[in-house]
Parts: structure tokens; C-alpha cells; sequence
């Protein structure tokens, strides 16, 4: 049986939960919603074991907030043996418009301190990253509050589907594979 570590990232406590930056962890919710799993609190996070057709899929939700995601990160690959081509991270991104979704294999951190520490923990950036845009529809030096903002009432209005579809993508990683993913996902 495969095994693949689903990672949204966001941040823990109710003041975050509908915050832009959370949308890691609103997208690993729809996927578990959508293969029938709940979360469990694990050592550094909240964990859903999900079964699909020969697959095991670790979705983690960490609990050392955004920033510090990269100990999660490597504590639960190296707990259940998993190859970091079988590790997506889900993400927000202000370079991309709202609901926008981008997966890549590798790349840059792009300022975002959360890739920036799984970077350094796992000492690359090879690995999968599904980016879910949240715009960058803020005055200079309002980054901060933009991204730890709530949605606004459109956005939100948007949500259900734009959810559905991000999910979709990171089981969709783990079933067909990377290149099938981003030509059936990128930019939908």
C-alpha cells in the first residue's frame, strides 16, 4: 500500500480559523470530509488516515502554526517511512488571484516563513506544494493583517467549490501522480 502525507498548513486556535492563511487546513477538512475520515490529535498535529483504492493518505493538519510547519513535516515522513516525492503541501499564496490553484514539484519559498521552515527541516525544495491564491489585496505593510484577515463575504460565497476543487487536486496527487495532477488542475 502507498503512503502519502497530505500537509495543510495553517494556524491552531479559533481566532485563525477563517483567517486567508488557514486555507491549508480547510482544504485537508474538505478532503477528509470527502473520503468519510475524521482528525485525531497526533504528536504535532491533527491527523486523518484516509484510505482510497491501495492508498494510505496521512492528511496533517500541525499544531506548530504556520511558520514552524517543517518539524511536523519531517517528524511524520520519517515516523511512517514516507518518500518525499508522496508529500503535498497545501498553502496559501498572495501571488496568486483568489481561489487560483497552482501545483508544482519544487520551487522557491516564495516568502512564505511556512515553506521556508520545511525547507530548512528537510534541507530541499523538492517536494509538492498545492497553492491556493488569496490575492494580494492589501496596502503596503498590511501583509500581516491581510493574511491572518477573515474573508471577505464574495470570497467566501466562492469557497464551497473553490474547496471542493483543492481537494480533489491533492487526492488526484496521490492517485495519478504529479504531471497528471498539474495538467488536469494547474490554473482551473
Amino acid at each position: 500500500m502507498k503512503k502519502y502525507l497530505i500537509v495543510g498548513l495553517g494556524n491552531i486556535g479559533s481566532e485563525y480559523a477563517n483567517t486567508r492563511h488557514n486555507i491549508g487546513f480547510r482544504i485537508a477538512d474538505t478532503l477528509a470530509q470527502q473520503l468519510g475520515g475524521t482528525f485525531s490529535t497526533e504528536k504535532l498535529g491533527d491527523m486523518a488516515i484516509l484510505k482510497n483504492k491501495g492508498r494510505t493518505l496521512f492528511v496533517l493538519k500541525p499544531s506548530t502554526y504556520v511558520n514552524l510547519s517543517g518539524k511536523a513535516v519531517r517528524y511524520w515522513l520519517e515516523k511512517e517511512n514516507i518518500p518525499i516525492e508522496n508529500l503535498l503541501v497545501i498553502t496559501d499564496d498572495l501571488n496568486l488571484p483568489f481561489g487560483t490553484i497552482r501545483l508544482k514539484g519544487k520551487g522557491s519559498d516564495g516568502g512564505h516563513n511556512g515553506l521556508k521552515d520545511i525547507q530548512a527541516q528537510l534541507a530541499t525544495t523538492a517536494y509538492a506544494r498545492l497553492r491556493f491564491g488569496i490575492s494580494s489585496n492589501f496596502g503596503y505593510g498590511h501583509q500581516i493583517d491581510y493574511v491572518l484577515g477573515q474573508w471577505t463575504p464574495d470570497e467566501e460565497a466562492l469557497m464551497g467549490e473553490r474547496l471542493t476543487k483543492s481537494a480533489e487536486a491533492a487526492l488526484s496527487f496521490a492517485m495519478a501522480g504529479l504531471n497528471t495532477t498539474m495538467n488536469t488542475f494547474n490554473n482551473k
